[in-house]
């Protein structure tokens, strides 16, 4: 189970139709097939995609692709843009304004990878479906 969104990269409001697009997707997979997604999950996806996306229009001309996919017991994000630079997570530094996306990402994912490919590069973060130490689930599941 998966969605893809093909996004411009050319302005802010593409971020927050990837962020709606992955939620809808969730909502739509726990509805109809009954998979547990947990309110952490579903939060921590939308921040991903927001973080990786935000990354992708900022830094790559051009077109960005979104696929969010159900792989087992995660939620697979990938993101590809054009710019075949590979990113790289900086030092922590608490004086820095802005620049931290990437952090966050890495401090809330089960697993990360960047790859180039033949064109631009292609960057997955794995969230856990059921790492939710609350315990509650969002949506028609939690009754």
């Amino acid at each position: 189970m998966h969605t893809t969104l093909e996004l411009d990269g050319l302005d802010g409001g593409c971020i927050a139709e990837a962020r709606d697009r992955a939620e809808l997707f969730l909502t739509r997979v726990q509805a109809a097939h009954g998979v547990p997604v947990t309110a952490r999950t579903m939060d921590l996806t939308r921040l991903v995609v927001s973080e990786l996306v935000t990354n992708a229009c900022k830094y790559a001309p051009g077109p960005v692709l979104l696929r969010v996919e159900i792989t087992g017991e995660a939620v697979e994000v990938e993101v590809w843009d054009s710019d075949p630079a590979l990113p790289l997570a900086r030092a922590a530094d608490p004086g820095r304004v802005g620049q931290h996306g990437l952090e966050i990402v890495m401090a809330v994912v089960q697993g990360f990878e960047a790859r180039r490919e033949p064109v631009g590069k292609c960057i997955t973060a794995r969230i856990a479906l059921w790492d939710d130490p609350v315990g509650g689930l969002t949506g028609p599941a939690s009754d």
